[in-house]
Parts: structure tokens; sequence; C-alpha cells
């Protein structure tokens, strides 16, 4: 038995779980993106990650500013699809369009829900310093990331991990975990959980505003911050009134004011211990290791950060 599926999905993470189903004996009749947006300093159109990935499997590629124009949903309504599959879409589905009778709304979720529903459960999870996520497969329902769970598998969180890195390992799980899933329907032995909801947390979406760092936190916080938020939008400071991110740090147990520069290796204070700086990227200029920056940029010991 063959499912035919209309797939929903923006980002780079959803681009492997949309090859997991193009491979797969289940028919892709669609493929639903966000719209092309302006990027960059070029300000040039691009197209999303999915919508590029869908034109190399010459799937056809629908990108509408919304569902609230009912021609949209009679369009899927006249594809007659079994399943719809949302991962990382970036648009909330309406209930008329969910309530289409004799079709499953399936969504990977980059966590072990009930825990970080919403727009940033990668972040959320490694800011949060957990031991561990995962990546759920449940059905929708219209309240946001609520529906019942078929099934989860689980991925520990190591302090080093980064955003990317946590995003590609939870990307080739669901790229499993969906056609595992699909099979579990074909057969009739689905078995959808309800979410235990006094255990939610809500992934909130990452504000610009988060990623100035604090020196007054941890040592160990303002990593975990720092990897949350590598590559996008990244973790700043300001040195000599130039913004300059953070990609890599290290801790280290030594004491000072917070925000203070204790050595020459870029060591900085914070309130417990300091972190020590090892990659990061001047504004305007290419990532490079602190041992390359401090080859053309002066510091003093003692000097402050902002």
């Amino acid at each position: 038995m063959s499912f035919k599926i209309i797939f929903m999905g923006t980002p780079s993470f959803a681009v492997p779980i949309l090859k997991s189903i193009n491979n797969s004996s289940n028919k892709i009749l669609e493929v639903y993106s966000q719209p092309p947006k302006k990027k960059n300093r070029g300000q040039k159109i691009k197209n999303s990650a999915v919508h590029d990935f869908a034109i190399k499997l010459n799937l056809p590629v629908r990108c509408p500013v919304s569902f609230e124009d009912n021609k949209e949903i009679e369009h899927i309504k006249t594809l007659k699809p079994d399943v719809i599959v949302v991962v990382a879409y970036g648009k909330i589905l309406p209930e008329k369009l969910l309530n289409l009778e004799n079709l499953i709304f399936l969504n990977v979720h980059a966590s072990l829900l009930p825990r970080w529903r919403g727009a940033a459960p990668i972040q959320r999870a490694i800011m949060n310093m957990d031991k561990e996520t995962g990546v759920s497969i449940m059905k929708i329902v219209p309240k946001l990331d609520a529906g019942p769970i078929l099934i989860q598998s689980n991925l520990i969180i190591s302090k080093e991990i980064n955003q990317e890195e946590m995003s590609k390992k939870m990307s080739d799980i669901g790229a499993k975990l969906i056609i595992e899933a699909l099979e579990l329907i074909k057969k009739n032995k689905a078995n959808f959980k309800s979410q235990d909801e006094t255990k939610v947390s809500y992934a909130r979406k990452i504000e610009k505003s988060e990623a100035k760092i604090n020196w007054n936190e941890d040592a160990d916080k303002i990593i975990a911050k720092i990897n949350a938020f590598n590559p996008r939008p990244g973790c700043w400071f300001e040195l000599s009134g130039l913004r300059i991110k953070i990609l890599k740090a290290k801790e280290v147990e030594i004491s000072g004011e917070p925000g203070k520069i204790l050595d020459q290796n870029l060591t900085v204070a914070c309130s417990k211990n300091s972190i020590q700086i090892l990659v990061l990227k001047k504004e305007g200029k290419q990532i490079m290791t602190t041992e390359e920056f401090l080859r053309g940029n002066k510091i003093k010991i003692g000097q402050s950060l902002n």
C-alpha cells in the first residue's frame, strides 16, 4: 500500500525528511513551502531549502501566503491525499483544513513533547541545559503542538553540541521516524497517545535581544546560549564599539569581575567561573579562531566587554 502525501516544510531541517518520504514507497503529490523571500545584503529573492530540494526532485511546489482563501483548501481536496506531513512549515493550519475528511495530518516536531512546544524547541532545550531531547511524530490538532503522539525517539544533549549539529542529528532521526509512523498507520497499528498537559513547556521564538551576552550570568549558562544560537542568530558582545559573535567557547575555573578580560587568551569573567573564547566572528569579517583574531586586534587585561 502506498500513501498519497502532501509535504509541508520550509527550512533545511525538513529536507532529509522530505527526501526520506520521496525515497519510500509513498507518493508525494505536492510540496508546500513558505514564499520566497529577500535575503542577505543583495536582497535577492531566495527559495526556501525545501522549495529548492523539491525542484531537484521534480516535485510541484506551492507557496501560498495563507490558507484563509478557500481556493487553496479546495485545491488540496482535489488532490485527494491520504496524509499531510508537516515539518517546520512556519504556518498554522486552519481548522477548516484540519477538518477535511479521510485525511491524516502528521507533524514532525523537534522535541520530546509535551516539553518545548512551539517555534524554537532545539534552541530552548540547549539553552536550558536539558540532558536530553528528541523527535516526536504527532497528529496535528488546532492547538499548537498539542496533538496525540504516535512515536518518539530520544537524543542525548552533550555540553559541546550546537544548534546546527543538533538540528542535523534530529532531522536524520525524523527522516527515519516518519517512515516508521507511516508504516504503523498502514498496518492499523497506530496508537496515538494524548500528551500530559501537566508537563507542558513552551519554546517561544528567539528574540534578537536574547543574543547579547550578559556577563553577569554563570559561565555554563552563557556557553549553553552560545551553542544554542550557533550559527543563528549568534551570541555577541561589543569590543571597542565593534560587535563580535562568539561561535565556540569553553568554561574555565577562573574568577573575576564579570565582563573583564582576564588574560591574553581572551578569557572573560562571568558571574561564576569564566569563558575562554575559541572561535568568533567580527562584524563584517570571516569566522576566525581567537588566535587569528588576536594577531590583528589588541586587547588589554582588565578591559571590560559590553
